[in-house]
């Protein structure tokens, strides 16, 4: 039998192998007690409070989606922020789109501030708003630096590790390194500081060669298998963005990332938001390695969901046109646009998820890309990113164009939808 406080929420359910068309989700204190056909729900004790609902065909019914890299939003750059109710509502810009679980991501900046920032944002883990942090920097190549502030780069340091790690109160989940930094690899070195501390190392702003790339996956997958599979696996930090161009003859960090992916030891981050990557890039990376391997992300900035200006991005500044954040160059001119490196993404995880299934990727393995995938990533299987009975009432509804319309967490509705 169903419970009186039960929620119905009936439409094309998509799970992880295939889209049931009129699907059912029954959730009930915060926890989903079923998902599945409208015919099994029924044979299952929940007829009567499916009968009150109608079919829905025109709209998906998915679980919430999981974004493991994220700047800010809605105005807010967590980067920047000085308070947990600051970052709160970088947070919300997201949720209100169906991000339902979030790492809030640092970028390179002075030890200070890295450390101040990590400690603001861990208010908001500790109170359940977002997941965790994930630092991006400041272990990272100057070559492919990006948005990241050159005077700020450093070599490998365990004590800015070990440093970092208490400041964020045990929430740090990830931090993105380049293998060729000194004091990355290595005996001693970060990679493994990272690893013996709980904190998934993810490959990125590298320039450095196939051979180093591969150097770093091992000495992470050993790690990882020595510290007893708790972590892992190991991910790539948007893939081609910040990376050493694929080349016949000099095939750099991106071969090597593919092909960890291919063999399973590995998840690469792909920006597909169709500014950072062609659509087709995106289609390919599915098609060779896999949706159960690819991470769908937004590397969102203070700009999404706000219109085009200047913000702030850590210690850089950034202006957007058209939806496109750049550097400013250092000449201080970019108020139409410009040729500096581009600076995070100002799409939602939803809309990467549309723009993917546009470019010919099939529903399923989007969404799984953008939900069980990074769930798995976090070791939250089970908990987010599906829905399945005992997991976390988590949903997103949209449209038949993926729009988002209606947004549960712990089993109540998010404003704004």
């Amino acid at each position: 039998m169903t419970d009186s406080g039960a929620l119905v929420v009936r439409g094309r359910l998509v799970q992880p192998s295939a889209v049931v068309d009129d699907g059912v989700v029954v959730t009930s204190g915060g926890r989903v007690t079923f998902a599945g056909s409208v015919p099994d729900a029924v044979a299952a004790g929940h007829g009567s409070a499916v009968d009150q609902v109608p079919p829905a065909p025109e709209a998906y019914v998915l679980p919430g989606l999981v974004d493991l890299h994220n700047h800010g939003g809605g105005g807010v750059s967590f980067p920047d922020v000085t308070s947990a109710s600051e970052a709160l509502a970088g947070v919300l810009e997201h949720r209100r789109h169906g991000t339902t679980t979030l790492l809030a991501s640092l970028v390179t900046a002075q030890p200070e501030v890295l450390l101040e920032r990590a400690a603001v944002l861990a208010e908001l883990a500790d109170s359940g708003e977002i997941e965790g942090l994930h630092a991006e920097g400041p272990f990272l190549s100057h070559r492919r630096r990006g948005a990241h502030n050159p005077a700020d780069l450093q070599e490998g340091s365990v004590d800015l590790v070990r440093d970092l790690v208490k400041a964020a109160r045990g929430y740090l989940r990830t931090m993105t390194i380049a293998p060729e930094v000194p004091g990355v690899t290595g005996p001693g070195g970060v990679a493994e500081a990272l690893v013996e501390a709980g904190v998934l190392p993810s490959l990125g702003h590298t320039d450095g060669s196939t051979e180093q790339a591969e150097a770093l996956i091992d000495q992470v997958m050993a790690a990882l298998a020595a510290a007893g599979g708790a972590l892992g696996p190991m991910t790539a930090t948007h893939l081609f963005n910040g990376m050493r161009p694929l080349h016949h003859r000099k095939p750099g960090p991106v071969a090597a990332c593919l092909a960890a992916a291919s063999r399973g030891d590995m998840v690469v981050e792909l920006i597909g938001d169709g500014v950072h990557l062609d659509p087709a890039t995106v289609r390919s990376v599915f098609d060779m390695v896999g949706a159960d391997h690819v991470l769908l992300v937004t590397d969102a900035m203070a700009a999404a969901g706000v219109a085009d200006g200047r913000y702030e991005l850590g210690p850089m500044s950034v202006v957007v046109h058209d939806g496109v954040a750049r550097v400013v160059p250092e000449d201080g001119t970019a108020e139409s646009g410009g040729e500096g490196p581009i600076a995070g993404g100002t799409a939602h995880l939803i809309d990467v998820v549309r723009c993917a299934v546009a470019g010919g990727v099939s529903l399923v393995d989007a969404v799984r890309s953008a939900t069980a995938v990074p769930a798995r990533v976090l070791g939250l299987t089970g908990e987010v990113g599906g829905l399945e009975p005992g997991a976390r009432a988590d949903l997103l509804v949209t449209d038949a164009d993926l729009h988002p319309v209606r947004v549960l967490r712990h089993g109540a509705d998010v404003g704004g939808a």
